[in-house]
């Protein structure tokens, strides 16, 4: 008898095991992502060019509330050149900064310990050079003798470089005179440089200021900027945290500006009609998207020797720009658009 009580209850245990099981899974699915969680909000001041479109998934997290919907409490602190964001957080002003390639690679070469967590915007057509056809400049190759004006240790020197070299110029052949970004357009209107070198949309409003009397030649295929976050690396191990959160809210950021262009470049408080026209007209050409790719490093190295042959620099190696990329925290996000040989 008593074996078969035994049997008869088996199924009622096993049926019970499973129903535990399943209300332990279905409570885990139901369960919101970590960092959705209610918890502490934590406050990040981004230092970042808010007149410059790559930074537009900060701009939108910011204004569609993506930043809050992750926990965060975010200050957004303004500044003309990524070169200049990411001396504020050098400086202790800011936590981290949206920046391009190039302060990235002069951080690389002076051993500063900051890390690229994720990149959010990619174009090939936003850099160039705007030139004054009354001073003798109608094509590109007559930019030889001539002052042109450049934010020196900037995306726009790298770009610069590259179009004198695709025309068998270099720096020699030319008047460098150092400005910072939001300075050029007067130096060109004032005529103190004959052209400048630069980025959307400072360049496009440069070019539609000077009217037909401006000459722009394109960097398309020439270079291709890469916009990117950046912390000091003490911050990125002690908060890895925030960094995911932060990567969550962009991912949102980069989706609204692909799918909403005229929203998204009314964030860009300086263009007139004209420009954010010219701008929605290259729109599908900008690749907003989060990843952390290979490519970088290549990138990466090749500036490190163009530095260094240019002796912008005292460093006479090219370092391991791994070390320059926290990839803990796309791994996190999204594991797919890590393609990062490590």
């Amino acid at each position: 008898m008593p074996h078969t009580v035994m049997i008869r209850r088996r199924p009622m245990i096993v049926l019970a095991a499973v129903a535990a099981a399943l209300a332990v899974g279905l409570g885990l699915a139901l369960r919101p992502p970590p960092d959705s969680e209610p918890g502490a909000v934590e406050a990040v001041t981004i230092a970042t060019n808010t007149e410059y479109l790559g930074a537009c998934p900060v701009m939108a997290a910011q204004s569609q509330g993506y930043f809050t919907r992750h926990k965060l409490s975010v200050k957004l602190q303004p500044h003309s050149s990524g070169k200049q964001a990411l001396n504020a957080v050098l400086a202790n002003q800011a936590d981290m900064a949206t920046v391009a390639d190039i302060p990235v690679m002069f951080a690389g070469l002076s051993g500063i310990p900051v890390q690229v967590f994720g990149t959010i915007f990619r174009s090939s057509q936003d850099h160039g050079v705007v030139g004054r056809r009354d001073h003798g400049i109608q094509q590109a190759g007559d930019l030889k003798g001539k002052r042109i004006g450049v934010s020196l240790g900037t995306s726009g020197h790298f770009a610069l470089d590259v179009l004198l070299n695709r025309l068998h110029l270099d720096t020699r052949d030319v008047q460098l005179l150092n400005y910072s970004s939001d300075a050029l357009q007067r130096a060109l209107a004032e005529g103190e440089v004959d052209a400048v070198s630069g980025w959307d949309p400072f360049l496009g409003l440069i070019e539609q200021n000077l009217g037909a009397n401006a000459v722009r030649f394109s960097g398309q295929d020439v270079y291709e900027s890469i916009y990117n976050m950046v912390a000091p690396s003490l911050y990125l191990r002690q908060r890895p945290h925030v960094a995911i959160r932060i990567l969550r809210a962009l991912e949102l950021g980069e989706r609204f500006c692909r799918e909403h262009p005229a929203e998204a470049t009314a964030y860009l408080t300086r263009l007139t009609p004209e420009s954010r026209a010219t701008l929605l007209a290259r729109w599908p050409s900008y690749h907003f998207g989060l990843e952390l790719d290979q490519s970088l490093l290549l990138v990466l190295e090749d500036q490190s020797r163009w530095a260094i042959k240019g002796g912008l620099v005292t460093a006479s190696a090219v370092p391991n720009f791994l070390d320059y990329l926290y990839l803990d925290g796309m791994k996190a996000v999204s594991p797919t658009e890590v393609t990062v040989i490590y």
